[in-house]
């Protein structure tokens, strides 16, 4: 089979190695397609992410769906618990310290043809989705763990601190909520523009590292989707005093940082977003049921043997999601 490992900061190669034999519990999925996401950026831009470095060649890609040998239309969960330490237990999974995630750190992912996974992680998904819907799976699992830790209630006013991906969708679950008011903001007018056709209720585009945004009533809630420092700053700023601030974006130099005097001040709650929990039966639900637009985001597609392309484009983050096709 092909597969793509990234051997050092921008150098991806293509290889052509064994099919993987399935061990006991796993499935052998036959990958269709696989989304880049933000995280596999800081891989092949940093050659890592946060304290995880690349230490051997690596098959980034965690946002996938294909078929198993059964014949089984599956969406693939990236992270797989353990499942009997004491977080597991609580029923925190993605907290758990022996977690294995494809696509990091000695785990390969599935920018490749063919991959083993457990089992347990592989979800049916109905006709009504393709493969790229079942691609999106994944981040909208990020995006409902947010929304999960955000306690909104109706009233609330909210803001979307950038409309990658990841804030596209906390977009639709606030909207589909129903809450009083959203606010958005983003760099690229693209994507702006993606946020108000998805139904946010006030767009504002806004330069780099931004830190202030003048004129707006304060939300009670902020997802900051963007990872960078100015959206810190900025969700600070505009926050309500006694609100609260969902970090979900992820930053360059493993670092965040604002003004403590300012978020002392306003009594705000930060909250850290890892990853998801318990979230790919409701994601199907929704994305099923067309009770949310997962689609229209995946703008950009690539065969296996162009995966350089593929990650230049999302590294310029042309469009919004883009997908490699191995199979």
């Amino acid at each position: 089979m092909k597969a793509v490992r990234l051997h050092a900061v921008g150098d991806l190669r293509m290889h052509e190695e064994a099919v993987p034999f399935p061990a006991e519990g796993e499935a052998l999925v036959r990958v269709a397609a696989v989304g880049i996401c933000g995280s596999d950026l800081h891989w092949y831009g940093q050659g890592g992410i946060g304290d995880a470095r690349l230490s051997a060649p690596l098959i980034l890609g965690h946002e996938f769906a294909g078929t198993t040998g059964a014949g089984r239309r599956v969406a693939v969960e990236p992270a797989v618990s353990c499942g009997e330490c004491e977080l597991c237990r609580e029923g925190n999974p993605n907290l758990c310290e022996k977690v294995v995630f494809a696509g990091h750190g000695r785990q390969d992912g599935a920018l490749r043809e063919f991959l083993a996974w457990p089992g347990r992680a592989c979800f049916p998904i109905p006709e009504t989705m393709n493969f790229e819907d079942g691609v999106m799976l994944e981040p909208l699992g990020v995006a409902i763990h947010a929304v999960d830790l955000a306690q909104l209630r109706h009233e609330m006013r909210v803001a979307v601190l950038g409309c990658g991906p990841i804030g596209l969708l906390v977009l639709q679950l606030v909207r589909l909520f129903g809450v009083r008011h959203i606010f958005a903001a983003e760099v690229l007018a693209h994507r702006l523009e993606a946020a108000r056709s998805l139904g946010a209720d006030e767009c504002r585009q806004v330069e780099e590292q931004a830190s202030s945004l003048d004129g707006i009533e304060p939300p009670d809630v902020v997802f900051e989707c963007a990872g960078t420092n100015g959206a810190v700053e900025t969700a600070i700023d505009i926050l309500r005093p006694g609100g609260r601030i969902l970090l979900a974006g992820i930053p360059d130099d493993d670092r965040t940082s604002f003004r403590a005097s300012v978020a002392r001040r306003k009594g705000a709650t930060i909250m850290l977003v890892r990853r998801m929990k318990h979230t790919y039966p409701r994601a199907i639900q929704l994305v099923g049921e067309k009770l949310l637009d997962v689609r229209s985001l995946v703008t950009h597609r690539f065969p296996l043997d162009r995966t350089e392309d593929a990650f230049q484009a999302a590294a310029k983050r042309e469009g919004i999601k883009v997908v490699v096709e191995p199979s």
